[in-house]
């Protein structure tokens, strides 16, 4: 294929896993788009490549690059795209440089290679046979809330991106909504010499987090079918005829999540987002 859009894996930690076809397309590339000059030039030099041309392309720049990257095409070449570590367009730049492309009638493909979410999905150890990604929650907010409430109620397993600076709060808040309960395995420093993989409960795993460092990816179990049965609506509906008879939205909270049989962080979270 010629005027090609290539998205290439690399590395989330092992420089071993860099496959050969991912050397020779970056080799061939007339433009290397990367989230970090100096570190895919280390890359680069470990696989003996000396790239033709690299351009940054990161969340901040990787709309401007567009332009770039068509007139590239245009003239028949191809163009690779890279990110710091793992499959481009995956909680990483590159979405809208495959949108571009395509809408231009250019050809993208892929050389496949190292997910963070995958790697750490098949190893640890809950249902692999339907799950959901869903990237980085919400920093803050009403998104935060509504994201950490679908979360909940998911039934296939979750797998989820997490900075070192907000997992403890992360798998606090998930500990609220979901219950302690819930199964989860806590994966950091993935294909790497101190790789970590804590299996055990969100409560477990809360009280336990450790010194934060390295990127982590969070694997959740889906929620049982008693707790997925129990939607938004009913929640609201019962929160509703609790404060109808004079219960304060804290007392109602309360005691629906007991008359439901649902964590009461879900139901205190829900009752807020109710009209006065």
């Amino acid at each position: 294929m010629s005027a090609t859009l290539w998205l290439v894996a690399t590395p989330i930690g092992n420089l071993g896993d860099l496959a050969p076809r991912a050397v020779e397309v970056l080799a061939s590339a007339a433009l290397v788009c990367c989230e970090d000059t100096r570190r895919t030039g280390r890359l680069l030099q470990h696989a003996g490549v000396r790239a033709q041309r690299l351009a940054v392309a990161n969340e901040h720049t990787e709309y401007e690059r567009i332009g770039d990257v068509l007139a590239v095409l245009g003239d028949g070449f191809d163009v690779a795209v890279v990110t710091d570590a793992g499959t481009p367009g995956v909680s990483d730049p590159g979405e809208r440089l495959v949108r571009a492309a395509l809408d231009a009638g250019y050809v993208v493909s892929a050389v496949p290679g190292p997910a963070a979410a995958v790697t750490a999905l098949v190893i640890s150890g809950l249902p692999t046979g339907r799950y959901v990604f869903e990237g980085f929650l919400p920093r803050s907010g009403r998104e935060r809330t509504i994201r950490l409430r679908d979360v909940a109620a998911e039934r296939r397993t979750v797998v989820l991106y997490e900075a070192p600076h907000r997992i403890a709060r992360t798998l606090a808040d998930l500990a609220d909504v979901c219950g302690g309960e819930r199964q989860v395995a806590v994966a950091r420093e993935l294909t790497k010499l101190y790789e970590e993989v804590q299996r055990g409960t969100l409560a477990s795993a809360a009280a336990d987090v450790g010194e934060p460092r390295g990127e982590y990816v969070i694997v959740l179990a889906g929620a049982s079918e008693v707790a997925a049965e129990v939607d938004d609506a009913a929640i609201e509906a019962a929160l509703r005829d609790a404060i109808a008879g004079g219960a304060t939205r804290k007392d109602a909270a309360a005691a629906v999540a007991t008359q439901l049989a649902i964590p009461r962080k879900r139901a205190y979270t829900i009752v807020t987002t109710l009209a006065p």
